[in-house]
């Protein structure tokens, strides 16, 4: 990486800008970061953007109401030139002024339509009220006409028959009726008359606009006082009260003239909707076009507001990270964009700059490798130049994941889902995107792949699918008992020896000497010491496995060591570590490969135990009395008690190398006055400055001894005690596939076999029913629980145990301006 500076005219900026953010391979740096968003130059262009992009969004909104679909363009469209900014906003206005106005007058249209339809049927409903009065005469009377008792002050008075009433008619949703009754009985005193009609369909309400069920109702009253109380209920309801004259002629000609309306307001809405389709439709198709143009536009305008204006020399200044080997590319990008702008007569200028500035740290990545990096960042992004254990994370992640899941029918549910995302994953890419959760799956969707993989493959070691083994190659023991021997004993031993012979002195060949081809004999599927086995060879697996991975990483430390050229911190900080990491735990991996191939079924209760060994080097305690304490080779007391003590020699070693060190550079540099501190790069190049060099450009701060002693000794207790702590943190390889494997059998025995043990049509029934629980408690406790378990464990087994080696992870991410990447940060949904 290096740092460039960029000199560009006025006119010609913005067409660069937009050069190199097609590029995406340059980092602007903010020239003005005291400056107030507010007062930066282009702030206007930034709020006519957003401006544009509100009503794009008005449009979209729009669109989607009418659910007509939105049209992707074929390719990426280019920034548009300032001059068509103007066009833009005047089509945008044009738009969203028509679109608005067509609104207005829908809504206004439909709301007279609505009142229109309730009119109708109070008319309708209103006019069969009054027939019914007058083919039942008597009955109405005696309801309307009839002579009542009516409570007036507290006085009881009687009114004759054949005063006139008056009446108020409305529609009212059906839910607030029998409130609406009761209010109306209890505020006019049972003085009113009530005649009520359910409308059969829904009617959209002209206020609310949603759809509901409503009444037609009327009510009779006598005299002004009852009439207004009568409207005030109404208000209070949100009845929508309707004119209803009493004359039936005049009833008739009104709903008529309702009819009429009713049918040209059907026309002109269906013309209004043609006219919103059409426009709606021809917006549809530049909608996604025009957002990714108003986008590019904003994001040209905010990246030049980074850059500082010199006023004598009347052109823009911008300071930028760039990779070394793509600056040809931005020459040549740097000349197009003024060739685009009408060729001035000065052209564009980069100018790279030396600093001692730490550079971003950029990698090259695809959608492959991109998952595992994001792993390795939210550790830590990489200090610039150190060594990136992405490509290694690749294969060990998905392998100690496979370690503590391992179980090939769980890893093939597994990768079938991974493929269906990897090779779906275009249409999948923008669906669902709000969803966290789906968003986490998508984007580790090769992780998850190479995940199902590996534990296909460790399943297939472990002999376990479904938590059943499988016989392919045929189990190397070929043992045949008595039916006497069978009937005694509810279990037998199988002797691991080649030849066995029985107390009659019969002969029987029980192992054939040739071990199973791959993986563990399915034998073990029957034996009751199954666990105690597995236990055994998966606890010395986790710890080969954790040493050699932090061996490698110590190693991948030197890596780093002589690429910044720190010399002495190969001689004082990576011998003293490698040797104590060599001396005690490398050697117990060659004892345990050593007692495997040593000892076989004849000799097997003879043999040592490492745990026991283990503890008697570290403490100089050789017993012979007990066998598993017996040494494993001639001389094994001198050649441990050398290791111990190398190793304990490593501890001072490490501890004051460094300081002394230090001590000593700065006494012989204190003639020039220049006190050992921090490397200087130069980013233009790939090596470091010399020292001379460095020295003549940058004054260098003293570093305080104590600082320097204090660091050490962490550092130095961090190391020695975490090579014990993180190799028994390498053990949960080991337990977390015991869990894996017996919570997988719990499930089989106590669910599924419960139908496959049954025979006849009863055992396919009971099958049936019992594979839906046992298959849900596999997805939710074996997949997804217990595979987050697996995966936060390999994550944590590679930041702490392996990364902690080599990784400091203090540097910052190379985020170029690109085109491409933000509209992948911010995609138009569809």
């Amino acid at each position: 990486m290096t740092l460039c500076q960029l000199f560009l005219q006025p006119d010609a900026a913005y067409s660069c800008i937009s050069e190199l953010g097609e590029l995406g391979i340059v980092q602007f740096r903010d020239l003005n970061p005291n400056v107030n968003s507010f007062q930066r130059k282009y702030v206007n262009e930034v709020r006519r953007c957003e401006e544009m992009e509100r009503k794009l969004r008005f449009l979209e909104t729009e669109i989607k109401k009418d659910e007509l679909p939105i049209y992707d363009p074929e390719d990426n469209p280019d920034a548009p030139k300032p001059r068509e900014m103007i066009d833009l906003e005047a089509t945008f206005e044009k738009l969203d002024h028509e679109l608005k106005e067509i609104n207005t007058n829908a809504d206004a249209l439909l709301r007279n339509f609505n009142e229109l339809t309730e009119l109708k049927h109070n008319l309708t409903m209103t006019q069969g009220f009054f027939d019914d009065a007058i083919s039942h005469p008597v009955g109405v009377m005696e309801d309307v006409g009839g002579e009542r008792e009516m409570e007036l002050g507290g006085q009881t008075t009687t009114t004759a028959a054949g005063m006139k009433l008056g009446f108020i008619t409305g529609v009212v949703p059906r839910e607030r009726m029998v409130a609406f009754e009761r209010m109306l009985w209890r505020v006019c005193r049972g003085n009113v008359f009530l005649r009520q009609a359910e409308i059969p369909e829904l009617i959209e309400d002209p206020v609310s606009g949603e759809k509901l069920h409503k009444t037609v109702f009327v009510v009779f009253f006598q005299g002004e006082q009852l009439k207004n109380r009568v409207q005030k209920i109404c208000e209070g309801f949100r009845a929508n009260i309707y004119p209803c004259p009493e004359n039936p002629h005049e009833r008739r000609e009104l709903a008529m003239g309702v009819m009429t309306r009713l049918e040209d307001l059907t026309v002109v809405l269906s013309q209004t909707q043609d006219h919103r389709q059409r426009v709606l439709a021809a917006t549809s198709r530049n909608l996604r076009t025009w957002q990714i143009k108003v986008k590019k536009i904003k994001a040209i305008y905010h990246t030049m507001n980074m850059f500082n204006n010199d006023v004598a020399r009347k052109c823009l200044i911008a300071e930028c990270w760039a990779p070394v080997s793509e600056l040809d590319r931005i020459q040549l990008a740097l000349r197009k964009g003024s060739e685009a702008s009408g060729g001035g007569t000065v052209s564009s200028v980069l100018n790279r700059m030396v600093t001692r500035e730490q550079p971003p740290t950029h990698h090259k990545l695809n959608k492959f490798t991109q998952g595992f990096q994001n792993l390795v960042d939210a550790y830590g992004v990489a200090t610039y130049r150190e060594i990136n254990p992405m490509p290694f994370v690749l294969i060990t992640f998905p392998f100690l994941f496979a370690v503590m899941f391992g179980d090939a029918g769980h890893g093939i549910l597994v990768t079938i889902f991974a493929l269906w995302m990897v090779l779906k994953e275009r249409s999948l890419k923008d669906k669902w995107r709000n969803q966290e959760v789906w968003t986490i799956f998508f984007g580790g969707r090769y992780i998850i792949l190479l995940m199902g993989i590996f534990s296909i493959y460790t399943g297939i070691i472990y002999n376990d699918v479904f938590s059943k083994s499988l016989n392919i190659f045929g189990s190397s023991w070929r043992v045949r008992f008595g039916d006497d021997t069978l009937a005694k004993h509810d279990s037998v031993m199988l002797e691991p020896t080649p030849y066995n012979y029985t107390r009659s002195g019969d002969y029987r060949q029980m192992f054939s000497g040739t071990p199973y081809p791959i993986g563990l004999d399915p034998v073990w599927q029957l034996a009751d010491n199954k666990i105690t086995y597995t236990n055994s060879v998966k606890m010395k697996f986790a710890i080969i496995i954790g040493i050699t991975q932090m061996g490698f990483g110590l190693f991948l430390s030197l890596w780093n060591h002589l690429h910044f050229n720190h010399r002495h911190a190969i001689y004082l900080e990576f011998l003293p570590q490698i040797i104590f990491l060599a001396c005690i735990f490398f050697y117990l991996i060659i004892l345990i490969f050593y007692k495997w191939t040593s000892f076989d079924g004849s000799k097997a209760t003879d043999a040592p135990s490492l745990l026991i060994h283990l503890i008697n080097m570290i403490l100089f305690s050789y017993k012979t009395d007990p066998p598993s304490a017996a040494v494993f080779y001639t001389g094994q007391k001198q050649f441990q008690t050398f290791l111990i003590l190398l190793a304990v020699l490593c501890v001072p070693w490490m501890l004051l190398g460094k300081p002394i060190y230090r001590i000593v550079m700065n006494k012989r540099r204190a003639n020039r006055g220049v006190v050992l501190d921090a490397d200087v790069r130069d980013t233009d190049t790939e090596d470091m400055l010399d020292d001379e060099h460095s020295h003549q450009q940058h004054h260098q701060h003293e570093v305080e001894m104590s600082e320097v002693w204090v660091e050490q000794g962490i550092h130095t207790i961090e190391y020695f005690l975490g090579c014990i702590s993180h190799t028994a943190s390498y053990l949960r390889l080991w337990a977390l596939s015991l869990a894996h494997a017996q919570l997988s059998e719990v499930l089989w025995h106590m669910i599924l076999h419960l139908g496959l043990s049954m025979n006849g049509y009863g055992g396919a029934i009971a099958s049936f029913f019992v594979f839906m629980p046992w298959s849900s408690l596999t997805v939710f406790i074996l997949l997804l629980m217990e595979g987050l378990s697996a995966f936060l464990h390999a994550l944590r087994l590679h930041w702490v145990e392996f990364q902690s080696k080599f990784y400091k992870g203090e540097g910052y991410p190379f985020v170029p301006f690109s085109f491409r990447l933000l509209l992948d940060e911010a995609p138009v949904e569809a």
